[in-house]
């Protein structure tokens, strides 16, 4: 099955605004400045540390990603004289930078405020080193400026296991995922689904801002898993691990005996186990559910059943294992009668 899949239009830019009140109380952002640059645009996820441009080497400065002065570019700076440190800043300015970070707790001097103010250009601080807010904040940025598709199907937290459920309209996918949020489990989203790209091979996962918890049933209309269930059954994201398609048992569909043969979907070039799972009257797709993420725990600790089993079985045949005398699994039934 190739899975419906839409692609989100990408961001293209974010404005500074957004950025400062999206950053400001997590990483502890001040404002300097006045706000005439907040409507400035960014259009890339990367941070630059502008160096060699304050020393006046600008022929491959990157002024359009947010500059960040750390104790290097503010201690070279606060050896200048105040014309120097004029002329400098005038030349950096002429740039239209998107904005600046301080870190490591520098306070930016007098000239640099004025300048900035008349420049247009916002003018934060923090206390984070510069290290540490150059990741947290190109994390923040690079997630920003990620790749998004939506899917439609029901994704729930197994067992720390993000399961994604897919299949024709009406199969049964909210079913399965409410039987599994009245075990125990927790619903991520149901019915539209965001996956966001963070790095190479990881998709994260979660509802849209209007739908986020609630679920429609067939028959029942639109249930508030959150009010209904508690909080300990809903969470906001999780990783995709595992899809899971279910379909309608088919005679001529050839379904996996051993699961030897991993498969795979593809989503935004990150390929995900895939599971084909064939509904019968009197299956217990939520106890099977719970299974596929046990056995996937496992595989990821290093245990695959089925290749063990295999080894097993090779050694048997090849005469490395030398067969029992009964074929029963107990040698011997003890006192024990049951």
């Amino acid at each position: 099955m190739r899975i419906d899949q839409k692609s989100i239009s990408r961001k293209e830019y974010i404005t500074v605004e957004f950025l400062y009140n999206s950053i400001k109380d997590k990483f502890r952002l001040k404002l300097h400045s006045d706000k005439s640059g907040f409507e400035k645009r960014i259009y890339d996820q990367n941070l630059y540390r502008p160096g060699l441009a304050l020393a006046g080497f600008v022929d491959l400065f990157t002024y359009s990603r947010v500059q960040v002065f750390g104790n290097t570019e503010m201690k070279y700076m606060a050896q200048l004289n105040e014309e120097t440190q004029r002329e400098t800043l005038d030349r950096l300015f002429s740039f239209n930078i998107p904005c600046i970070i301080l870190t490591d707790n520098n306070s930016p001097f007098t000239l640099l405020i004025e300048l900035a103010n008349k420049h247009h250009i916002p003018l934060f601080s923090s206390e984070f080193a510069t290290t540490k807010l150059i990741y947290l904040v190109g994390d923040f940025l690079d997630d920003q400026f990620a790749p998004r598709i939506s899917v439609h199907g029901s994704f729930v937290d197994v067992y720390g296991v993000g399961m994604l459920f897919v299949g024709k309209s009406g199969i049964g996918k909210s079913e399965v995922a409410l039987d599994l949020i009245e075990r125990g489990h927790r619903l991520v989203a149901d019915d539209i689904i965001i996956l966001t790209k963070k790095g190479e091979g990881i998709l994260i996962g979660s509802g849209t801002n209007l739908v986020k918890h609630y679920m429609e049933i067939r028959g029942l209309g639109l249930i508030d898993v959150e009010k209904m269930f508690g909080i300990r059954a809903i969470r906001y994201q999780k990783r995709l691990e595992i899809i899971v398609e279910l379909e309608v048992w088919d005679d001529k569909t050839d379904y996996t005996r051993t699961g030897l043969d991993g498969n795979y979907q593809t989503i935004s070039d990150v390929e995900i186990p895939y599971i084909k799972l064939p509904i019968l009257p009197g299956k217990n797709i939520t106890v099977i559910s719970e299974v596929i993420c046990l056995n996937y725990l496992l595989k990821h600790y290093g245990y695959d059943a089925a290749s063990h089993f295999q080894q097993k079985l090779n050694k048997r045949l090849t005469g490395k294992e030398k067969e029992k005398n009964s074929i029963r699994g107990v040698d011997y039934f003890e006192h024990d009668f049951e």
